[in-house]
C-alpha cells in the first residue's frame, strides 16, 4: 500500500477554492448573509442549495445553518472562487446578521441534560449509613486539541461518465443516475478514519445513491480520533460546492479555523464520594458525571457509556450509584478523542483511589493490589491479575524505594517552608484499560466486513476500507504468509471497492480487522486445494449483546470490551520552584496487550501516546471563554513534545492470549492520573483537575511558605 498524499498536494483541473462564511453569534436566528458583488466565476452556496437532507449522517448536525445558530463559527454559507487571494478578501467583507439569543457556555447553568445514564447496584443509601470514612473528590478534565500534520479539509470533483459495472454472475448492474441523466461518480478526497461515513454523509446531503460516491482517503497522520465525523462534515460542504458549480472544489481550513472551530477532547466534571470501611475496602460509592459536548452533542450515547465504564475502573463496589449526564451548550461541537470518555472516567477513579490511600495512610500501590481485580472487566482465566501488573511496573521503576523516600520528605515538609533551591520530588502510580471498539452503533447497524481474494496468479488481495496512519499491510502480510504459505510480497491491500470495515478507532484495526483478515485467510487455506482459483471469502463482525459488570449494559455491543488490554503506569517528577513547573524524571509502563505482533511499532505508538497524554495533563492549557478560544491561547498554545520527556520504559507482560489487543490509548487511561499523583506528593497537596496550571503550583507554594508564620501566631 503506497503512502497516501496530503490534501494540500491535490490540485484537480479547473479547481475552485472554498471558504466558509461563519456565524458571529453563539445562539440565535440567522437573518441575513450580506456578500459584496461577486466577480465572474465566484459562487455563493447556502443551505437552500442543498438538494438532499441538511444533516450529517447519523447525527443532527446541519451542514450549513439555515435558521437556528448554535455556536460562534458555525458554517452558514460557503463561497467558491478560482482566485484564492481574492476569495479571502471577499470573505473578510461578508457580513452575517442574526437575532441573538442568550447563549449557554457551561453546563453548570443548565437544569436539563440532553441525555442521562444511571447505574445502580446494591443499597447505596443504606451503605452510607454504616460507619467508616467518607472520601470525596471533584475531578475535572479539560479540553485538548489534536495533532494534525495539515489542517482539516476535503476536495471533491465529478469523474468522467462510466460504463455500467458487470456483476460476478456476468450480468449488468444498474446504477442510479443523477437527475440530469448523466451517470457520474463523485470523487471525495479527505483524511478520514471512516470512508463509509463520508460516503453515506455526502450521499445523504446530495440526495444521491451512495454507490455514486467514491471516497479516496488522504494521509491521516496523527489524528487522536479527531477525524471520525468532522472529515465527513467538511466533505459534505466541498461536495455541495461541486454539485452546484459542476467543478472541482477544495476546502482546507486555515490554521486559525482549524484551532478555533474543529472538535476538541470534551471536558468533564466527575464527583465521587466513597465510603471506606474498617478493612479499607470501598464499601460504597456515589459517582456523578457531567459532560459538556457543546453544540449538537455528537456521540453522546457512546460518551456516556464509556465514561461510566471508565469511572468504575478495576475496583469492586459492593454498592454503587452512577449518574452521568451530557449537556448541549453553545460552544463548537466537541469530539470523542482517543477514548470516547473512558480516559476521563479512569482519570477520576484513579485519582480517587490515590486520595483514599493518602487519607488512610497506605502506599497507593499496595491499596490497589488489595482492591483491584481486572477480572471484573474480563472474567477470562488467562487475564493478567492486578498484582502481576503492579509488580511489573513497580519493579522496573524501583517504585517502592522511591515512594518511601518521597513520602519521608513530604512528611518532613509539613510544618516548614520550602527552601530556596529545593526541588520537591514525587512519584505516582495508576492503572488503566482499553477496549477495542465501540459500545453503540448507529444507522449502519454495526455490521462491518473484510473481503479477501486469492487470485489465479496466487496474489492475495485484502479489501478493507480502513484508513490509518499505521501501515497494516506488513502485519497482514505476515499473517497471510503464515496461514496460506505465500511470500509476503504477494499480498495486496486494496481500499477501492472494499466493504464497509467500520471506523478506524479504538484500536479496531489491529484487533477486530486483523482478526477478520485472519479468519478469511484460514477459510481460503481450507478451500484452495479443492476449489478453483480465484477464491473470495468475506467475513463480518456484528454487534454482540452481553454484560459489562452490571446489567445496564446488556443491550450493547460488547465485542470490543470482551478482551480489553491493561496497563499500569508510574511517573516520577521533581518540581521546579522557580518556573513552577513539574520536571518529569521517568515514565514506566507495564502493558498486557495480548499478542504483540511488532514490538517496535507497539513501543513507538505507546511512546507517542504517552507524550500526548502528558500534554492533556499539563501543557495544553486551553478553555473556551464566552464560546470561543481566546486568541492569546492560540498564540501561546504548546503541545508536549517527546523531547520534553525522558525515554519511556515499556514492558509487555507475556500472556496466554493468542490475539492482539489494542494498546494505543492505554497511556491516556493511566499516565495523567499517575502524573498528577506524583505532583501531589511532591507539593503535599491533592491536585484533582487537569490540565495542571502553573499558577496552581505557585498558589500552593505561597501557602506552604506562609505555614510557619501561621503556626507561630497560633
Amino acid at each position: 500500500m503506497a503512502s497516501l498524499p496530503f490534501l494540500e498536494d491535490i490540485f484537480p483541473k479547473n479547481l475552485l477554492y472554498a471558504a466558509i462564511i461563519r456565524s458571529p453569534a453563539a445562539k440565535g436566528v440567522l437573518k441575513n448573509i450580506e456578500v459584496p458583488p461577486l466577480p465572474e466565476h465566484f459562487t455563493l452556496v447556502t443551505a437552500k442549495d442543498i438538494p438532499g437532507k441538511n444533516r450529517l449522517y447519523d447525527t443532527n448536525i446541519p451542514i450549513l445553518a439555515e435558521k437556528n445558530l448554535a455556536y460562534i463559527g458555525e458554517p452558514v454559507a460557503v463561497l467558491l472562487g478560482h482566485d484564492k487571494p481574492k476569495l479571502e478578501d471577499i470573505i473578510i467583507r461578508c457580513n452575517v446578521t442574526a437575532e441573538e439569543e442568550t447563549p449557554v457556555f457551561s453546563h453548570d447553568s443548565l437544569d436539563e441534560p440532553s441525555a442521562i445514564r444511571e447505574i445502580i447496584s446494591g443499597d447505596v443509601a443504606g451503605a452510607f449509613e454504616a460507619s467508616g470514612k467518607i472520601v470525596t473528590g471533584s475531578y475535572k478534565t479539560g479540553i485538548q486539541d489534536h495533532w494534525y500534520a495539515e489542517p482539516a479539509g476535503a476536495a471533491s470533483w465529478w469523474n468522467l461518465p462510466v460504463e455500467n459495472d458487470t456483476d460476478k454472475t456476468g450480468g449488468k448492474k444498474s446504477k442510479k443516475v443523477m437527475s440530469s441523466g448523466e451517470e457520474k461518480n463523485m470523487i471525495i478526497r479527505t483524511a478520514t478514519q471512516w470512508p463509509y461515513h463520508v460516503k453515506n454523509s455526502v450521499a445523504l446531503v446530495l440526495g444521491l445513491d451512495a454507490s455514486s460516491i467514491i471516497v479516496e482517503p488522504t494521509s491521516l497522520n496523527l489524528h487522536m480520533d479527531g477525524k471520525l465525523w468532522y472529515s465527513s462534515f467538511l466533505a459534505c460542504i466541498a461536495a455541495l460546492g461541486t454539485y452546484v458549480t459542476k467543478k472541482p472544489v477544495r476546502l482546507i481550513l486555515n490554521k486559525d479555523e482549524d484551532f478555533f472551530f474543529t472538535p476538541k477532547r470534551f471536558s468533564s466534571n466527575i464527583n465521587i464520594s466513597s465510603l471506606i470501611d474498617e478493612k479499607n475496602n470501598i464499601n460504597a460509592s456515589i459517582i456523578d458525571i457531567s459532560v459538556n459536548l457543546g453544540a449538537h452533542a455528537v456521540n453522546e450515547k457512546e460518551v456516556l457509556d464509556q465514561i461510566c465504564f471508565g469511572s468504575l475502573g478495576f475496583y469492586k463496589f459492593n454498592n454503587v450509584k452512577i449518574t452521568a449526564k451530557t449537556y448541549r451548550t453553545n460552544i463548537p461541537p466537541q469530539g470523542p478523542f482517543s477514548g470516547f470518555g473512558l480516559a476521563q472516567g479512569l482519570y477520576a477513579i484513579e485519582r480517587q483511589i490515590s486520595q483514599i490511600a493518602d487519607i488512610i495512610n497506605i502506599d497507593p500501590a499496595e491499596l490497589r493490589k488489595n482492591i483491584a481485580d481486572p477480572r471484573l472487566i474480563n472474567p477470562s482465566k488467562n487475564i493478567t491479575t492486578g498484582g502481576e501488573l503492579l509488580n511489573a511496573v513497580t519493579k522496573m521503576s524501583d517504585y517502592y524505594r522511591k515512594w518511601s523516600s518521597c513520602e519521608l520528605l513530604r512528611q518532613s515538609r509539613k510544618e516548614k517552608a520550602l527552601e530556596k533551591g529545593e526541588a520537591p520530588r514525587g512519584i505516582g502510580i495508576a492503572m488503566g484499560f482499553q477496549g477495542n471498539g465501540l459500545l453503540n452503533y448507529g444507522e449502519d447497524k454495526g455490521n462491518y466486513s473484510v473481503e479477501v481474494t486469492l487470485t489465479k496468479e496466487s496474489i492475495l488481495e485484502i479489501k478493507s476500507s480502513i484508513s490509518s496512519p499505521e501501515n497494516f499491510q506488513k502485519i497482514w502480510q505476515k499473517i497471510a504468509a503464515e496461514i496460506i504459505s505465500i511470500p509476503p510480497d504477494m499480498v495486496r491491500v486494496i481500499s477501492g471497492g472494499a466493504p464497509d470495515s467500520g471506523p478506524s478507532c479504538a484500536s479496531r484495526n489491529i484487533t477486530t480487522i486483523t482478526k477478520l483478515v485472519e479468519k478469511c485467510c484460514v477459510a481460503i487455506r481450507k478451500q484452495r486445494f479443492h476449489d478453483p482459483l480465484p477464491i473470495t471469502v468475506r467475513r463480518s463482525v456484528k454487534p454482540q449483546s452481553g454484560s459489562l459488570r452490571y446489567d445496564s449494559w446488556k443491550v450493547m455491543d460488547v465485542n470490543g470490551f470482551i478482551k480489553p488490554s491493561l496497563a499500569a503506569a508510574v511517573v516520577e517528577v521533581t518540581i521546579d520552584l522557580v518556573e513552577c513547573v513539574p520536571r518529569i524524571r521517568g515514565i514506566w509502563l507495564a502493558v498486557d496487550g495480548g499478542k504483540i505482533i511488532s514490538k517496535h511499532r507497539a513501543k513507538r505508538n505507546l511512546t507517542r501516546a504517552a507524550a500526548q497524554a502528558l500534554g492533556w495533563a499539563f501543557t495544553e492549557d486551553i478553555e473556551y471563554v464566552n464560546g470561543i478560544l481566546p486568541e492569546k491561547q492560540y498564540n501561546n498554545f504548546a503541545i508536549f513534545s517527546l523531547f520534553d520527556s525522558p525515554p519511556i520504559q515499556i514492558e509487555f507482560l507475556s500472556t496466554d492470549s493468542g490475539e492482539p489487543k489494542g494498546i494505543g490509548e492505554l497511556p491516556f487511561t493511566c499516565i495523567p492520573a499517575a502524573f498528577m499523583q506524583a505532583v501531589s506528593q511532591a507539593m503535599n497537596h491533592c491536585f484533582k483537575s487537569i490540565p495542571l496550571k502553573r499558577n496552581e503550583i505557585w498558589e500552593i507554594l505561597q501557602l506552604k511558605n506562609d505555614i510557619p508564620t501561621q503556626v507561630t501566631a497560633k
